[in-house]
């Protein structure tokens, strides 16, 4: 089972939500933080790296001596990564999404296989829990390439061990965080019973509603603000799988780094339930499938 853990804005407590469930999850994990542009799960988990690499895309690179300047290359690129002007034909790889579209049209074969920089990928454990992450370049404009890598080597894990997955996804309902809940099984979002954290709830439950994927909710700091998201909740039957008191002894936990389930058995008690919750509405949902076909 892949889970994702995401949220329409940043600061609900993704992360804490995350991390905490990674500590009580009993069956076999690798833990993904897919939040390339601001990683900070290790930060919790703690993991020991035992590799850590470059990641790179591929960019056109142009022999303008076996050019015709037929335009083919630059009529198919829709991002204008590739040009030509009369008779000189310029690539620039920082605009360049890597679908390698210009190499497979070119007649002449004038274009070949260049590289960028991404990121990097790092991998370790943190205990037995396997740990994934991906952290883009200083100046890298496109996340997407790298975390399609990162969810590469995360289905490569799942297919070898049979682990499940955890992932961390980047805040907002933006094109990181969509690629990020595509291929999970089960999206949870985290949000906070205040008007800014409903109104941004309900951009991600619009956007992410059109998978169909079984989705529920996390109320963090509960106790706080109003009751407006439990009412779009029961409006729209969302299940709220989980609600996290609004405490201090969370918040102090937080910024010293400390994983939220750790700090007392009241806490732990809230993510090992909401464990259990997330599998009942995998199986729910999976059994109104069966039963609909």
């Amino acid at each position: 089972m892949i889970v994702a853990i995401a949220s329409g804005k940043g600061g609900t407590g993704k992360t804490t939500v995350a991390a905490s469930l990674t500590r009580v999850w009993e069956r076999p994990l690798v833990a993904v933080d897919l939040d390339v542009e601001a990683p900070n799960l290790h930060l919790f988990l703690r993991p020991e790296i035992e590799e850590s690499g470059p990641a790179w895309i591929e960019t056109p690179v142009v022999d303008e001596s076996k050019c015709t300047h037929c335009l083919a290359c630059s009529a198919l690129c829709q991002f204008k990564a590739i040009s030509v002007m009369g008779s000189v034909v310029l690539a620039f790889s920082e605009m360049c999404h890597g679908c390698g579209g210009c190499i497979a049209i070119c007649p002449e074969k004038a274009i070949s296989a260049g590289k960028r920089e991404l990121g990097e990928i790092s991998r370790g454990y943190a205990g037995n829990t396997e740990f994934l992450m991906g952290c883009l370049r200083i100046g890298e404009a496109m996340s997407p390439p790298l975390m399609r890598q990162v969810k590469s080597r995360m289905k490569n894990i799942i297919e070898a061990s049979g682990r499940d997955a955890i992932i961390d996804a980047p805040p907002g309902v933006s094109c990181p965080a969509v690629n990020a809940v595509m291929d999970s099984d089960v999206i949870v979002l985290v949000t906070e019973p205040t008007p800014f954290g409903l109104h941004d709830f309900k951009l991600a439950w619009e956007a992410f509603s059109p998978f169909g994927k079984p989705m529920g909710v996390v109320i963090n700091r509960a106790g706080v603000g109003d009751r407006e998201v439990y009412s779009f909740c029961a409006e729209k039957g969302i299940p709220v799988l989980a609600e996290a008191p609004y405490e201090r002894a969370a918040a102090e936990g937080y910024a010293r780094g400390r994983v939220i389930a750790d700090l007392s058995p009241e806490f732990r008690n809230i993510f090992v339930s909401l464990h259990s919750k997330i599998f009942e509405l995998a199986a729910g949902t999976l059994h109104k499938e069966a039963a609909h076909a």
